[in-house]
């Protein structure tokens, strides 16, 4: 197009799988870890509809030496005859065609997990290789490919008495930045999936790590919500009910603890709808109806008085598991189920299962409504508290905290707000900085650990409503993206134990009263030099206890260990951990809202013992000046 000129000769067509390497994350995500992992949850989700279907009851997972992985189910099997119209064998065309497969048509499987039949042609079309093995008919059949093309044509390598199919597949390092796949990432969904599918068993094996574990559940949602409650004070049994219609299943398990955080997961054809959707609100509905109705005829509430959502989902613990047809999701990460339908089906049953069991278990009625009831004389009293906090920063200059040095670009992309341990460092973080774009919001002392905390005393704390008022969103239902002040809000604490603690409970105040701020990228941590070494008139500036070893002539070299923020001049501090161009700096992101909620209930909750075993499984990743 030198010449200027655009033509039809301009316009070109990617063939096949050609465009999926092209643009790889349109269809995994990413082309990091998150997009590696996607890789075998595309392959797996596969086998969990031959599970749905009724057909497969146990796949295993094995991450191999030489950088593959291996997925063997004990299902039907692809099929291997050749396809009507395209004259090649069925799983050809599965493993090479986009939105080819047996989910569209609805007769192979009224219910899937495979959202738009894409995944195991995209998982071909970004390995390097791939072999796919099938049992069927008495034989074993057997394809190589490579990057998506096939090498090989469909072969019978041998008799089998059994069915299923097994894909092995090898990633592109042309495609992604990192082939380590991880163990606890792929534990997590799987055991997510098992609990979602009772009676299905999933193995998982690293062979580099020579680990094995078996997830299996015999009881479904209930073992799943005990699980999730393991380190928190349940007040009854979970609530269980399973409902049919049609092509529509529902199930939904609910345990109230003493807490005060809001757990409701929701699931469609077992894959985490983050965002919730129709169904996620149909259970809210219902739920706070169901409790208000309770309160009102047995005369705990009077007077025209109501419970609110928030009141009486404090404490609670719940997953709705909805296995449906034709799912149509939206929102940012297509997990948010739109089908408008579903809210009144929820809604509907979830009211009669509830009136129900309330019917039948009045003890356990009697203590969520009174729950419900201390939850609504805390939320008053948190209102009190939130205006009272608001009152207190009129006074202050712009309503912002007279501690906070702001910056002076007012545009809300290009700035950041470092929240710093200690007055002596945020006086150093402040001499340091581009005032123009980075603001510095000192931290005194420990701030409160939300976790064992009511709202009341949460929002009365001067820390925290600091923290509220200078990024702006507001908290919990009141929350809006649209108010923040910075695009970046970034963590900066000690490299010690104190300073790792203190990390450790702001990020429990943002996954419990902002967690759209992480899902949404605004949340980070500074990574500061843990040690400076000199090396004749050279700095060299080191960030962990392996990248030092690392380094030559160590004998001869004058090495400093950082132990605080406060020990670096504003220079260093600059230089290491706060001008944009060299700095390191590690955004934070739910990997998994199933497991960071149970994460941090351990870490921050009053389970001694599990905490222990947490930190001592965990020890050798942190970087820790004991």
């Amino acid at each position: 197009m030198a010449d200027g000129k655009y033509t039809a000769e301009d316009i070109k067509v990617l063939e096949g799988l050609e465009g999926v390497r092209k643009r790889p994350s349109m269809y995994i995500g990413s082309t990091g870890k998150d997009g590696l992992h996607h890789l075998v949850y595309e392959v797996v989700d596969n086998s969990v509809d031959e599970a749905l279907a009724g057909y497969c009851k146990k796949i295993i997972v094995s991450i191999n030496k030489d950088g593959s992985v291996t997925v063997e189910d004990d299902g039907r099997g692809i099929p291997v005859d050749p396809h009507p119209t395209l004259k090649v064998p069925a799983v050809q065309v599965a493993l090479t065609k986009l939105h080819a497969g047996g989910k569209f048509d609805k007769k192979s499987y009224v219910i899937s997990g495979g959202l738009h039949g894409v995944g195991v042609s995209v998982v071909n079309a970004l390995s390097k290789k791939l072999i796919v093995e099938v049992k069927k008919d008495g034989k074993v059949y057997i394809q190589e490919y490579s990057k998506g093309d096939p090498k090989t044509k469909l072969q019978v390598s041998g008799k089998t008495e059994g069915t299923g199919t097994t894909i092995t597949f090898w990633p592109d390092p042309e495609i992604f930045s990192t082939l380590n796949f991880d163990y606890k990432v792929l534990e997590t969904r799987f055991r997510e999936i098992v609990f979602l599918n009772a009676g299905l068993k999933i193995i998982l094996t690293d062979e580099n790590k020579d680990k094995k574990e078996e997830f299996f559940s015999a009881g479904g949602l209930i073992e799943f919500v005990k699980w999730l409650n393991q380190s928190r004070e349940v007040i009854h049994k979970p609530i269980y009910f399973k409902k049919e219609s049609e092509n529509n299943t529902l199930e939904v398990a609910i345990q109230y603890n003493e807490g005060y955080q809001e757990n409701i997961f929701g699931f469609v054809n077992t894959i985490n709808t983050v965002e919730g959707g129709t169904h996620v609100s149909g259970f809210k509905t219902a739920l706070t109806r169901v409790i208000n109705d309770y309160a009102k005829k047995t005369g705990m509430i009077k007077n025209g008085e109501s419970l609110e959502g928030d009141d009486v989902r404090e404490g609670i613990t719940a997953i709705i598991s909805l296995k449906m047809a034709n799912p149509q999701f939206e929102g940012q990460t297509k997990t948010k189920l739109g089908n408008s339908e579903m809210k009144g089906f929820v809604d509907s049953i979830v009211t009669q299962s509830l009136l129900e069991f309330f019917e039948e278990n009045p003890t356990i009625a009697k203590k969520i409504t009174s729950k419900s009831l201390e939850s609504a004389k805390a939320r008053l009293a948190a209102k009190k508290a939130k205006d009272l906090v608001r009152r207190k920063n009129a006074f202050s200059f712009g309503g912002l905290p007279g501690k906070l040095a702001d910056c002076s670009s007012k545009k809300t992309e290009s700035t950041e707000i470092y929240i710093v341990e200690g007055l002596s460092a945020a006086g150093t973080a402040k001499d340091a900085r581009n005032k123009e774009i980075q603001a510095i919001l000192p931290l005194k002392g420990k701030p409160l650990n939300v976790e064992k905390s009511n709202p009341v005393k949460v929002l009365s704390s001067e820390e925290i409503a600091n923290i509220i008022t200078v990024i702006g969103t507001g908290v919990g239902e009141q929350f809006d993206i649209n108010n923040l002040r910075y695009g970046r809000v970034v963590i900066m604490t000690d490299a010690d134990v104190d300073g790792e603690h203190i990390k450790t409970l702001l990020l429990t105040f943002f996954f419990r009263y902002m967690h759209q701020l992480i899902e949404n990228g605004n949340v980070f941590v500074a990574l500061p030099p843990l040690f400076r070494v000199r090396k004749g008139q050279k700095d060299i500036y080191v960030y962990s206890d392996e990248e030092l070893k690392k380094i030559d002539g160590l004998d001869n070299a004058i090495i400093t260990r950082f132990k605080g923020l406060g020990e670096m001049s504003s220079t260093q501090l600059w230089d290491t951990t706060m001008n944009p161009k060299v700095r390191k700096i590690k955004k934070i992101f739910i990997e998994d809202a199933v497991e960071a909620d149970r994460v941090f209930s351990m870490l921050m909750g009053d389970d001694v013992q599990a905490r222990k075993a947490f930190i001592q499984e965990n020890a050798k990743e942190a970087n820790l000046d004991v």
